[in-house]
């Protein structure tokens, strides 16, 4: 087992680096240089290639192997990062991305989104029943260590460290992994995949997915327990930014401060997991305490908002804000193992065929449960005000707990 996972470690790491260069990295960049939060919120807009694995899913499913597909999707990652050398970071003044850059982060995306499918299926199929809680650790903690490396860390080190350079450093770093994923002997036994004769029309293929026991509840869970905490963790950052508090110190408490607490609280979920706990029972526990977080946040957000206060360094607010994105990401940390697990419990009990595409439409699921309040964050910030949004964000993260209630036996 500990072969798979050590693998399995590896990939993931690799796989987390667009995701923090883009969340991490270029807000804080982009909002140093003047744009609006609305822009900032709609660079998010880029993770669009995201939303559509499943028009690839089915073909990792059905051509080709697993290992050919995580190969060359890796492979092309480091090409598109070769490319981006070229280009320079965003300039002070310019009102946003240039549009080449633009459209070379969406290849970065689209590049990661098909490497996502095809390492999904790698993980659906290489991991027994009784190792998907140490698989599922895994996975998350690897996939938000790269999301640090390359988010918060970078943002640490940009001062430094230059454009070219760091995309070199990552061409090399996705180059390595391609090579590492090509000789693996475990991928290499994995099944091939078996060609159908019959393609099935779109709706007979999606209540396919759907009648897979689980699903439909799955998917409204994953799609909705994210809601709040993912809005209050975009937005509370800028926020921040704009009473004061540097970017460097955000980058290391928002980028590497909050990112180890949220590795530390999936590898504490995937122990308590390791334990016996049900991933259901475990989430229960977890999403109440995460309520209670946010509240507290919102306590600070209003505090913010009255005349004469301050974060000036030293001052206990200053203090309790950047602890406030630590606690959130412990706790969201715990809450996505557990809610992975459950993802890829489910997935496992779909036909052989048809577990890749099943785990997609989840995922995507998931992931547009993350980006719709990452987008729309600022744009409701802008017009409504910080303190609404934030109460809206509340009420969000109550719905989860409500959900928990209506699961199904076959996922206790």
């Amino acid at each position: 087992m500990h072969g798979k996972l050590l693998l399995l470690a590896g990939l993931y790491l690799v796989q987390g680096l667009p995701y923090g260069l883009q969340s991490s990295l270029l807000p804080i960049l982009l909002r140093t240089h003047g744009l609006s939060l609305t822009r900032v919120g709609l660079t998010k807009g880029l993770y669009a290639p995201w939303l559509f694995k499943l028009a690839w899913a089915p073909l990792v499913d059905r051509r080709g192997s697993p290992r050919v597909w995580l190969t060359l999707s890796t492979v092309s990652l480091g090409l598109v990062c070769g490319l981006l050398t070229v280009f320079p970071p965003p300039q002070a003044g310019q009102t946003g991305l240039p549009t080449i850059m633009m459209g070379l982060l969406l290849l970065l995306n689209l590049g990661a989104a098909v490497q996502d499918v095809a390492l999904d299926t790698v993980a659906v199929q290489l991991l027994e029943p009784k190792e998907l809680g140490p698989g599922n650790t895994v996975q998350v903690v690897a996939y938000k260590l790269g999301s640090a490396l390359a988010g918060g860390g970078l943002l640490v080190l940009f001062p430094t460290l230059s454009w070219p350079l760091l995309f070199l450093l990552l061409a090399a770093t996705y180059w390595l992994a391609a090579a590492l994923a090509w000789a693996a002997p475990a991928l290499g036994q994995l099944p091939r995949p078996q060609v159908s004769e019959h393609t099935p029309t779109t709706s007979y293929f999606l209540q396919d997915l759907l009648a897979v026991p689980g699903t439909l509840w799955t998917a409204g869970f994953v799609l909705t327990y994210k809601l709040g905490e993912q809005g209050a963790g975009s937005l509370f950052p800028l926020l921040l930014l704009d009473h004061g508090v540097s970017a460097s110190d955000l980058g290391l408490w928002s980028g590497l401060g909050a990112m180890t607490c949220s590795i530390a609280g999936s590898s504490l979920g995937g122990a308590l997991l390791a334990r016996h706990w049900q991933p259901l029972s475990l989430l229960r526990s977890v999403l109440q305490l995460r309520l209670g977080s946010l509240a507290c946040q919102t306590v600070l957000l209003f505090y913010l908002s009255t005349p004469g206060a301050s974060l000036e360094p030293g001052t206990i607010m200053r203090g309790a804000a950047l602890l406030s994105l630590c606690l959130q990401q412990f706790l969201g940390g715990v809450v996505t193992t557990a809610t992975f697990t459950v993802m890829m419990h489910c997935s496992q009990m779909a036909p052989r065929a048809r577990q890749a595409t099943h785990y997609s439409l989840l995922a995507t699921l998931e992931l547009l449960g993350k980006l719709l309040p990452g987008t729309l964050a600022g744009v409701l910030a802008d017009g409504l005000g910080p303190r609404l949004c934030f109460a809206a964000f509340l009420v969000l993260s109550g719905l989860p707990i409500l959900d928990l209630s209506l699961a199904p036996s076959n996922l206790t």
